[in-house]
């Protein structure tokens, strides 16, 4: 089990740093699409994307797209290791504990599993807020760590928490438990690691695809309150004002372009990790 978790880690860490390195404009543009509080049209798509950054010339546009890629960086590798690293290990304890065998089973642990991590994940909530606010807010843009930190304190970071772990618990539930529904009812796989390459592609696209639809809602809400730029106001309150204010289609904001944008870089990584771990002898 050691050398299983050690391996499990690292691969999703690395995972995770290339999917950074691949996704990271399409995250960004995702994150204004969610904290904007105008419907998204022709008109006003320079306003959200590039929120009056100097874009003159192609490279002003493309780096309008990477603003506190430092704190991304720390996030993301952190969070791929840890999510995607220890949800196989807990999932195997589960299995042992309960003495699970049949597909239904092995399903259903591989979503807790998914939910347990996923709770925990709400430790590395400081970064994950610092780099909203960056890709949100253009105040935030240039600044580091120290100011930040001073400025706000880290207890104010932890902003969301309850909503971020609201999201996680169907998210990662969906993610995991889906990734494993089609490996064992569409190719009838009773041993994971033997899954081809297309076939961890096509259950890791089903995971991320149901993840995303499954927490969009809530996400929406966790990523406003991190933006800080809805003031003080409380989850409840941010739902019942977008509700009042945008209608109900408002939770889905940045629904499609996260299906089409953050649903690839998702299935990418997670498939690296799949196939990485599946194809090293532990």
């Amino acid at each position: 089990m050691g050398t299983y978790s050690c391996i499990s880690i690292l691969v999703s860490g690395a995972a995770g740093g290339l999917e950074l390195c691949l996704f990271y404009p399409l995250d960004t543009a995702v994150k204004r699409l969610m904290n904007s509080r105008d419907c998204f049209s022709r008109s006003n798509w320079r306003a959200v994307l590039l929120q009056g950054a100097d874009t003159s010339g192609a490279a002003g546009k493309i780096k309008t797209f990477f603003p506190g890629l430092r704190f991304g960086a720390a996030y993301k590798v952190t969070q791929r290791a840890y999510v995607w690293g220890a949800q196989p290990i807990v999932k195997e304890l589960l299995k042992k504990r309960y003495k699970v065998h049949d597909k239904t089973g092995k399903t259903l642990c591989e979503g807790l599993a998914g939910t347990m991590v996923g709770i925990g994940e709400v430790a590395l909530l400081p970064l994950n807020a610092l780099k909203i606010r960056a890709q949100t807010n253009p105040t935030y843009q240039s600044q580091s760590l120290g100011p930040l930190l001073k400025e706000h304190g880290l207890l104010k970071l932890y902003a969301g928490w309850q909503w971020t772990i609201a999201r996680n618990v169907p998210g990662s539930f969906a993610l995991f438990g889906a990734n494993a529904f089609v490996k064992e009812y569409a190719f009838g796989l009773n041993d994971h690691k033997k899954a081809t390459v297309a076939q961890t592609v096509v259950s890791s696209t089903a995971g991320c695809f149901t993840s995303i639809l499954v927490a969009c809602p809530l996400d929406v809400v966790k990523t406003r309150i991190q933006s800080g730029t809805f003031g003080e106001q409380g989850g409840m309150q941010i739902m019942r004002n977008t509700a009042k204010q945008e209608g109900l289609g408002a939770f889905f904001k940045g629904a499609v372009p996260k299906v089409m944008t953050v649903g690839p870089k998702l299935a990418f990584s997670f498939t690296i990790a799949q196939c990485l771990m599946a194809r090293c002898s532990f």
